[in-house]
């Protein structure tokens, strides 16, 4: 008997999921991230049956508000594009919101659970939210519902390798923010070793602040710096929101490091820090996490922020893909709509819904069994998204990263490097290959 490939593998119920090959195969159309193999699973069906409850818990007011609309935002699209393709057998979506406002594990919680109890939703599907990232899923467990999230934190993958039949049903969309510290060092690597950039000397200043989410990226960083060549001549914690750089930046330019590594990822925050460098700046590279991806903070920062380099391991490809989905976001939401950030509950959503649709339907509160079988094609899915590669660590159910987790770009979500060159246009994507749409450029504050 030949052996099945992990993508080929029959679950204790349904037909075997189809190989990697065969599943793009089907239709030309998934390699476009659109719903077209939905459609084809539909075999025609209109979207006419009775609704599918879905739900999203996002900070829709408060600090984060830029954010959870835009994941709010995501989510509509998703639900009106699936539905247009039939819905999940013919059974529409119908969105529901709750605001998490300054998150927190017990906010999210209580915004979670109105959810489940008033609207009876067969599954969350969240942007992020800040907190431990381990505490929405015992609600959803409870529940036995489907949850995808982006919270981007290596808690989840711990927390369903705890107890996987308990946590059968959640799944992180992006991979875990672990990532992002080898991810940076492997990257300025790759700019020294093909000439683009020179260190001035060995030191690196990483700013962060104390939730885990930024701990984590930082202790990272911290850790494997040394394997890189690299002394972390600063390390500081600041408290957030922060609008006042003052006594940070006099201890950078006390003792200039080569690089500023940021952690911290709120985007006001961060546009006040390229203001308050700009006037005075030490001659080094600045990069910081995600915050700059937000359209608010060119807004806010203007030119001080040309020359800013920033990552995230989920975003927006500048693709063909990418730029369709920019494309209808922006037509529907407006022109300065953050697509960046919708564009995570949209393919949450998307990866969803076919899964439900490959196994048969979505189940409400209390019919785990036929979650199990949802969750059990999403494991099997190999989604190529606009955000690029959805793939979920079997063990951990966080989504691959490439280059760092796997070097193979069909098997991982990219691990974007991308630079604000001209403030009045959108972010140029330089890492990593084949993604990359432009080359970097030498911040305008560092004279060669």
């Amino acid at each position: 008997m030949t052996k099945k490939t992990e993508t080929e593998q029959a679950t204790d119920s349904g037909p075997a999921i189809p190989s990697r090959r065969s599943f793009f195969g089907r239709t030309a159309a998934i390699a476009a991230g659109s719903t077209a193999l939905l459609a084809s699973i539909n075999n025609g069906a209109k979207a006419a049956g009775d609704p599918i409850p879905v739900g999203q818990a996002a900070p829709l007011t408060d600090f984060a508000a830029a954010d959870g609309v835009e994941f709010k935002n995501g989510l509509t699209l998703a639900c009106e594009e699936i539905n247009a393709a039939g819905g999940i057998l013919g059974r529409p979506l119908e969105p529901y919101f709750e605001d998490t406002k300054q998150m927190g594990d017990a906010t999210n919680v209580q915004a979670v659970q109105r959810l489940i109890d008033r609207h009876s939703v067969h599954a969350i599907l969240n942007g992020y939210n800040i907190g431990s990232g381990a505490a929405i899923q015992d609600p959803v467990a409870d529940a036995g519902i489907i949850y995808i999230h982006y919270d981007t934190t290596i808690g989840h993958a711990n927390l369903v390798k705890s107890d996987p039949k308990r946590y059968f049903g959640s799944f992180e969309g992006d991979p875990a923010e672990y990532w992002y510290g080898p991810g940076f060092l492997k990257f300025v690597q790759g700019l020294e070793e093909t000439k683009q950039y020179k260190r001035t000397n060995n030191k690196m200043a990483v700013i962060l602040s104390a939730g885990v989410y930024a701990a984590n990226i930082a202790n990272a960083v911290k850790e494997t710096a040394k394997d890189y060549g690299w002394e972390i001549s600063l390390f500081e914690t600041v408290n957030v929101p922060i609008s006042e750089w003052g006594p940070v930046l006099a201890k950078i330019r006390q003792d200039p490091p080569s690089v500023i590594c940021i952690t911290h990822f709120l985007p006001a925050d961060l546009a006040q820090f390229a203001v308050q460098f700009a006037p005075n700046p030490t001659p080094s590279l600045v990069y910081m996490q995600y915050g700059p991806s937000v359209p608010a903070f060119r807004e806010i920062g203007k030119e001080a922020t040309n020359g800013v380099l920033f990552a995230t391991v989920v975003g927006c490809l500048q693709d063909e893909i990418g730029t369709a989905f920019e494309t209808r976001y922006k037509a529907k939401f407006g022109p300065n709509a953050g697509h960046n950030s919708g564009a995570q509950s949209y393919d949450g959503a998307m990866v969803w819904a076919t899964a439900a649709a490959l196994a048969g339907g979505s189940g409400e509160p209390g019919n785990d069994a036929q979650n199990r079988k949802v969750a059990d094609r999403m494991r099997a899915l190999i989604w190529r998204g606009v955000c690029g590669v959805t793939r979920f660590d079997p063990d951990g159910q966080s989504a691959y990263t490439y280059p760092t987790q796997t070097n193979d770009p069909s098997l991982g979500m990219p691990h974007q490097f991308l630079q604000i060159q001209d403030y009045t246009k959108g972010p140029v994507l330089i890492a990593p290959d084949p993604y990359g749409t432009g080359k970097f450029m030498t911040p305008p504050w560092i004279k060669s």
